[in-house]
C-alpha cells in the first residue's frame, strides 16, 4: 500500500497513533540538538533544522526548507525507552520483598532512521520486550559521519517497520511517500487524508533513497571485519588508539545497541533496600573486575574489547555485526576517533604484517 501525504495528513497520522492510545515519540529540536521526545502533533517536528557533523563534533543548523526529516541521527537513540538507562529491579521495607512493576508504554516510534530501524530489531533480539509501532523515515540525506550504506543497514529501510515514509520537497510540494509494511500499517494508514500514490511517486522515492546511498560521508573497508578483528588481537594499532582514547565511554552511551549493564544495590536507615541496574561501559575499569582485579585495566584492552565485540564477536553471540553505521560514537567522541578509520587502520597493519 502507497500512499502520498502532505503535512497535514502527517499531523492526522499522528493523531490516530495517540487515538489508539499510543505514546508517540519523535524527533524534536531541543537543546541545540535533535532529541527525541514525545509528540502530540507534526508541529512538534524539526521543521527546518538539519545538522553537521564530523569527529567530535555535532551541530544543528538552519536548513533552506521545512523538512521534518532532513537530519542524521542524533545523540539520542531509541534504546532508552527499550533498554532504560535505570530501572529498579526490585525493592524491600519492613513489609517485605517487593518486584517491580513498571509497564512499558505502547510505544509509537515516529521518524526512525534507517540505522535506527536495524539498531532496535539487534536490540530487541537481547533485551525482548514489546514491540513498538515503528514509522520509519528513510534517509535522503546522509550526514558526514554516516556509513549505513556499507553496513548493510540503509539508507533505504529494512525489515520491522509498520509504515514508511519519504519525504521530498520540490515544485509539487512538501510531501511524504508512505508505505505500509504490516497490515497494522495498512489499517492506521486508512484513516488518514491521502491519495494514492502514482509509479512516478514511488519511482522517485526509489531514486532518492538510491542516491543517498552514494554520498555517505564515510565507509568500513570491504573486508571480512569479523576476521580481520580476529586476526588484529596483537596489532600495535591498538596503542595508537589509547594515546587518544579517554576511556570516557560516549562511544557506548551514544550506540543504539550497546546493552551492558551493571546492577548495584542500596540501603537506607530506616530497613529499606533496593536493587537496581544501570548502563554500564566496556570502557569502565571495573567493568571487567573479577576477584582480584580487573581483567583489562589498559585503555588499550578495553577499546580493542569494544571494536573487536560490535564488528566482530558479536557474530558469534547474534549472528550479526552490532554496528549499524549511525555514526554517533564519531560524532559524540570527544577525542574525534574515527571507527572507519581504526577499521582501516588495522587493516593497513595487518596487510602489512603479511597475515
Amino acid at each position: 500500500m502507497n500512499v502520498v501525504l502532505d503535512f497535514t495528513g502527517l499531523d492526522v497520522l499522528i493523531g490516530v497513533l495517540r487515538e489508539d492510545g499510543r505514546t508517540v515519540v519523535g524527533p524534536v529540536h531541543q537543546d541545540d540538538a535533535i532529541t527525541l521526545a514525545e509528540l502530540t502533533s507534526a508541529a512538534d517536528l524539526p521543521s527546518g533544522w538539519g545538522v553537521e557533523t564530523g569527529p567530535g563534533h555535532y551541530r544543528v543548523r538552519r536548513r533552506s526548507d521545512a523538512a521534518v526529516f532532513g537530519h542524521s541521527a542524533g545523540p539520542q537513540s531509541w534504546k532508552k525507552f527499550l533498554h532504560p538507562p535505570r530501572r529498579t529491579l526490585v525493592s524491600s521495607d519492613s513489609t517485605g520483598f517487593h518486584a517491580a512493576e513498571e509497564p512499558a508504554p505502547d510505544y509509537a516510534f515516529f521518524g526512525v532512521r534507517p540505522c535506527d530501524l536495524a539498531a532496535i530489531a539487534k536490540l530487541r533480539q537481547i533485551v525482548g520486550g514489546r514491540t513498538p509501532f515503528v514509522v520509519a523515515a528513510q534517509c535522503t540525506e546522509p550526514g558526514e559521519v554516516c556509513f549505513c550504506s556499507s553496513m548493510g543497514c540503509g539508507p533505504g529501510a529494512g525489515e520491522g517497520y509498520d509504515i514508511a515514509l519519504t519525504e521530498r520537497i520540490d515544485s509539487g510540494g512538501h510531501r511524504f511517500l508512505a508505505t505500509a509494511g504490516t497490515s497494522d500499517g495498512s489499517d492506521v494508514l486508512t484513516r488518514v487524508p491521502a491519495r494514492v500514490a502514482t509509479t512516478e511517486d514511488v519511482m522517485t522515492a526509489e531514486q532518492d533513497v538510491a542516491a543517498a546511498a552514494g554520498r555517505m560521508g564515510r565507509a568500513m573497508p570491504e573486508l571480512d571485519l569479523r576476521d580481520l578483528l580476529a586476526a588484529s588481537r596483537d596489532s600495535r594499532h591498538w596503542e595508537s588508539v589509547a594515546e587518544r582514547c579517554l576511556t570516557c565511554g560516549n562511544c557506548t552511551m551514544v550506540c543504539p545497541t550497546c546493552f551492558c549493564v551493571s546492577v548495584e544495590d542500596a540501603t537506607d536507615l530506616q530497613g529499606g533496600a533496593e536493587r537496581s541496574q544501570r548502563w554500564a561501559s566496556c570502557f569502565e575499569i571495573d567493568f571487567s573486575y573479577l576477584h582480584g582485579g580487573s581483567v583489562r585495566t589498559s585503555g588499550a584492552a578495553r577499546y580493542r574489547q569494544w571494536m573487536t565485540h560490535k564488528l566482530g564477536t558479536w557474530h558469534d553471540q547474534f549472528g550479526t555485526s552490532g554496528c549499524v553505521g549511525c555514526g554517533r560514537c564519531i560524532a559524540w567522541c570527544p577525542a574525534g576517533i574515527d571507527i572507519t578509520e581504526e577499521a582501516a587502520a588495522l587493516s593497513h597493519d595487518h596487510d602489512a604484517r603479511g597475515e
